[in-house]
Order: C-alpha cells, then sequence, then structure tokens
C-alpha cells in the first residue's frame, strides 16, 4: 500500500510511560497465552506463562481501558493486537489511529505490540509493516497467522526478516491450522534456523507437536483454546491448564538441551 503524505520525519525516541521493558527469555522456552479480558490474566500468570497476547474476541483492537486493566493485573510483557478491520490490509486513515492506538497502549503498561498485513499479491507487506515498526522505535511486536495466507512461507520469512524488532511469527504452516500444516513447517524450520529462531506455532497446537517443534529449535509457543475448561472462548483462562503446558515445554527443552550436549 503505498504511504505517500504520511509523515516521514524522524521516529519518536521518547519513553512510553508505564511501559516495561522485554526480555524474551530464549535460553528456555517462552509460552504466550492469549488473553481476552483482564479476568484471563490471573490464569496465565499462575500457570507459567510468559507473555500475553492480548486482542478482542474477533482479533481486533481492544480499548484502551481494556489493556490498562489487563497491564495492572499482571507484571507479564503485554503485547496487544493493532487491528481495525477485518481484512489483512489497511488504509492510510487506519494506519494513522493504529500508531495513536498503540501509543495509548504502551502508555498504559503494554510491553509490545502485534500487527500482520498483506500486500493485494498476498505477500507480506513489508511496506506498511515497516512504517508502523518505525513508528514504533525499540518497540517488540509480533507477525499473526495472516503469514498462513501468503503465497510461499519460506520467501514470507525472508521479507519479515528485515523489519526491526520482530520477535516472533505465529504460524500454523496453514490458514486451516496445524492439523493441516504441521508437516510442512515442522519441515521449513528443520532447513531453516532463521524460521526456527522467530517461529511461534498457533493455531491448534496438540501436545505431541511440541517436542518435535522444540527439537528443532523453536522456542516459541502461543496457547489459544488449550488454555481454556473445555477449549471455549466462553470460560477463561485455566492456571491448571497453562501449568501442564509450561511442565511440558520445560521437559521438552531440557530434554533437546540434554540431547544437544
Amino acid at each position: 500500500m503505498p504511504l505517500a503524505g504520511k509523515a516521514t520525519g524522524p521516529a519518536r525516541l521518547r519513553p512510553w510511560p508505564g511501559r516495561r521493558t522485554y526480555d524474551a527469555r530464549m535460553d528456555t522456552s517462552l509460552l504466550e497465552v492469549a488473553v481476552l479480558d483482564p479476568r484471563d490474566v490471573p490464569g496465565a500468570q499462575e500457570g507459567g506463562a510468559d507473555r500475553l497476547h492480548l486482542a478482542t474476541p474477533e482479533g481486533m483492537s481492544p480499548e484502551p481501558a481494556t489493556v490498562s486493566a489487563a497491564c495492572r493485573e499482571t507484571d507479564l510483557p503485554v503485547f496487544v493486537v493493532l487491528r481495525l478491520n477485518d481484512t489483512w490490509s489497511t488504509t492510510g486513515g487506519e494506519l494513522t489511529r493504529l500508531v495513536g492506538l498503540a501509543e495509548d497502549y504502551l502508555g498504559s503498561g503494554a510491553t509490545g505490540v502485534s500487527f500482520e498485513f498483506l500486500d493485494a499479491d498476498l505477500e507480506v507487506d513489508a511496506e506498511v509493516c515497516g512504517y508502523l515498526a518505525g513508528q514504533l522505535p525499540n518497540v517488540p511486536w509480533t507477525f499473526g497467522r495472516a503469514v498462513d495466507d501468503t503465497l510461499d512461507l519460506r520467501r514470507s520469512w525472508r521479507r519479515l526478516a528485515d523489519l526491526p524488532d520482530l520477535v516472533a511469527v505465529c504460524s500454523a504452516g496453514s490458514p486451516r491450522g496445524l492439523e493441516a500444516g504441521y508437516d510442512e513447517l515442522l519441515a521449513l524450520v528443520a532447513g531453516d534456523p532463521l524460521v526456527a529462531r522467530t517461529l511461534m506455532p498457533g493455531g491448534g497446537l496438540v501436545a505431541e507437536q511440541v517436542p518435535w517443534f522444540v527439537r528443532a529449535g523453536v522456542r516459541q509457543f502461543r496457547l489459544e483454546r488449550q488454555a481454556r475448561t473445555g477449549a471455549s472462548y466462553r470460560s477463561y483462562v485455566d492456571a491448571g491448564l497453562v501449568r501442564s503446558w509450561r511442565l511440558l515445554l520445560d521437559d521438552a527443552t531440557e530434554r533437546a538441551q540434554r540431547t544437544a550436549g
């Protein structure tokens, strides 16, 4: 999407009041839990989550008041979704609003953001993503499952690799989820250390897949419905379920490190 007419001056370097610093803890497996409401936060934290991914139930940007309330409930890093429509594209006016929202979120205590944009050719829209990253200097961010809708996953990772402050790409290897994309995604990871460093499997992750991803070098994982009783978004995040995944990841990581050593 052309960015002509938008502000192109120096990126702001001022700190955002209340923003937490970020440590990716990549010496172990990082567990991100999707939360929809401040009432989801205690279960995620008590269960051993390392990072929270906050969005509305529809996957859109939440209200700033929701972000502020969620951040008050935890000392974990909170990454908030930047998305204002149900497509993978955006407009110039929306982009300006997204920058403003991001600044509000960071001022309310969020640590990072999450956004994902594709162009008309179903390629990662590096121009739009780069613009947002440039307007939010030194703010860590994740790219979401829009990557699964691109035509070439390997090419998409290469386009993303040049963008600053990106810490993870959430992918299932297929728009239909990990049930369909697991084999292809694991093969991609095994042949490319760049993918292993940035991949965060999501979209129907099951326990049996975790050790194989860990052995391939993957160290970031996202829980969605798996963290909720009955795998239903009508229930809140359950600490016991999160804890079971925490133990699984820690055990798989320890085994992989022993094997490597």
